[in-house]
């Protein structure tokens, strides 16, 4: 879908909007048990959005017996797999009927351009849960090669509860690809947004409950990860902890699932993304556009951000300045203007964060090619300029931490073992991108390196077939494709004696 409506209509509808910002438990939705609430930022202007129901311990017991009730009860966990098929096809239909709402709650809440939101974050989300929906009943158990006198049996069941924690850069998106897999399976959900970008969460949960499904079974609890979504991966009656952030956190929560009852703890971490672009690369400008989409898309703040720039040294120069040229273009704007094609920076936190790894990059030697400031103070908003850094070796700060913001560090390198050795010397190891017209290279170097995802002569491509996540402390599990359910199901083995 495209965006149709102009700057000016856009404007006027989210004067109009109506925005709903209590928590959704049990099939209702309710102020916090405490009666806190936190503000919502709109991170264009500062401006508050909503006041948002803050929750913390009190409330995660209150929806973890409501999720917990109704897979005991039955009502989802054992509904037929062809009507839970129906009920995900039409919440993923209902999401789609509301797609111009959840795009500019989307694009308000975190900043991010409304052409996006309505493009690709909505109908990504739309294509996930139907994706989901489908695979219900297409799923087969099986039967174990036994002696005549046996019959051994491996089937599915769901986990049971499962609390995903997801997080601010693409918040429908990111919950999607948790939730739709885990109800799918048949578990009960308790789905905890980022307090940076809750309010599409907290909008879907009552197309969840229109499409038909239970009350308890899908529950939003908005609030800050260190009260509610600590609450949620320590209590001893969540069975499952499904998390995409940083990697930082991630560890704090995979501890804290076997501090409690060992539940199951999937980490989707962050990245710091090798774009390797090799001479014979078959087309530097097609590369070099990709490579400033894989920094400046969504502000930068993606954990598989292309922030590595990896270049034959021999075309280093000559190929940095078309990548310059095409940063050049993609200045920030305001995101209810459908020609903004990078927005604003999620809340002040984050941009500080990022300026100061920007300062942390002159200090270090490193290059400033382009950018590097903050611009558009007037609109009390919060963006920064697309940056580039040359003359950046693999072992300087913004070279090894993830800044998750619009900052491209550009590495030159000799030949293809150097390439593969840099690409690797990483922590992350998320996802990774190679050019080359040579299609053995493009094979070999696609194995040699460590990540979850590698694009050859593309960046950031791929739909719903193919699964997600990292290697090392990128994370662990995938998201995505038939793979995911896997995640959210416990594999039993049921072994008959027939000799009787």
């Amino acid at each position: 879908m495209s965006s149709k409506h102009t700057y000016a209509e856009w404007r006027a509808r989210a004067a109009a909007l109506s925005i709903e910002g209590r928590a959704f438990i049990d099939g209702g939705y309710v102020d916090a048990v405490s009666g806190k609430t936190f503000d919502c930022i709109n991170p264009a202007n500062g401006a508050v959005l909503a006041r948002i129901a803050e929750c913390d311990a009190e409330d995660a017991e209150y929806a973890v017996a409501a999720a917990r009730h109704a897979f005991e009860a039955g009502v989802w966990s054992r509904m037929a797999p062809r009507e839970r098929k129906t009920v995900l096809i039409r919440f993923a239909q209902l999401i789609e009927d509301h797609t111009e709402e959840l795009s500019l709650l989307e694009s308000l809440d975190a900043g991010k351009p409304i052409g996006d939101t309505t493009r690709i974050d909505i109908p990504a989300a739309v294509r996930c849960v139907r994706f989901n929906g489908e695979a219900v009943d297409k799923l087969y158990d099986e039967v174990a090669p036994t002696p005549d006198d046996a019959l051994g049996l491996v089937t599915r069941e769901p986990v049971g509860v499962v609390a995903a924690i997801v997080p601010w850069n693409f918040p429908i998106l990111m919950a999607s690809w948790k939730f739709a897999p885990a109800l799918a399976a048949g578990n009960s959900v308790i789905l905890k947004p980022s307090e940076k970008a809750p309010l599409t969460a907290i909008r879907i949960a009552r197309l969840a409950q229109q499409a038909g499904i239970p009350n308890g079974v899908f529950n939003v609890l908005p609030g800050f990860g260190g009260t509610v979504g600590k609450a949620l991966a320590l209590h001893m009656d969540v069975d499952c902890v499904a998390f995409t952030g940083s990697t930082a956190v991630g560890k704090q929560i995979m501890q804290y699932a076997g501090q409690s009852n060992l539940k199951r703890a999937w980490m989707e971490c962050g990245g710091k993304t090798p774009n390797i672009v090799f001479a014979d690369c078959p087309d530097l400008d097609a590369a070099a556009r990709a490579a400033a989409f894989g920094i400046f898309y969504n502000q930068g703040e993606m954990c598989t951000a292309g922030s590595r720039l990896l270049v034959a040294a021999s075309i280093k120069d000559a190929f940095l300045e078309k990548v310059i040229a095409a940063g050049e273009a993609m200045q920030p704007g305001d995101p209810l203007d459908p020609a903004t094609r990078m927005g604003a920076i999620v809340d002040d936190i984050q941009l500080d964060r990022v300026m100061g790894y920007i300062e942390a990059g002159r200090a270090g030697g490193a290059t400033l090619r382009l950018g590097g400031e903050r611009v558009m103070n007037e609109t009390g908003g919060y963006f920064i300029a697309p940056t580039i850094f040359d003359n950046v070796t693999n072992d300087m700060k913004i070279a090894r931490e993830e800044i998750f913001g619009p900052v491209l560090s550009t590495i030159a390198f000799t030949d293809e073992a150097e390439a593969i050795r840099i690409a690797n010397d990483s922590p992350y190891g998320l996802a990774a991108a190679v050019w080359t017209s040579n299609l053995s290279r493009g094979h070999r170097v696609a194995r040699r390196l460590r990540a979850g995802s590698v694009w050859v002569n593309c960046f950031d491509e791929g739909d719903m077939t193919v699964p997600f996540g990292g290697y090392k402390q990128s994370g662990n599990g995938r998201d995505k494709s038939l793979h995911a359910i896997d995640k959210y199901v416990e594999l039993k083995a049921t072994w008959i004696d027939l000799s009787r």
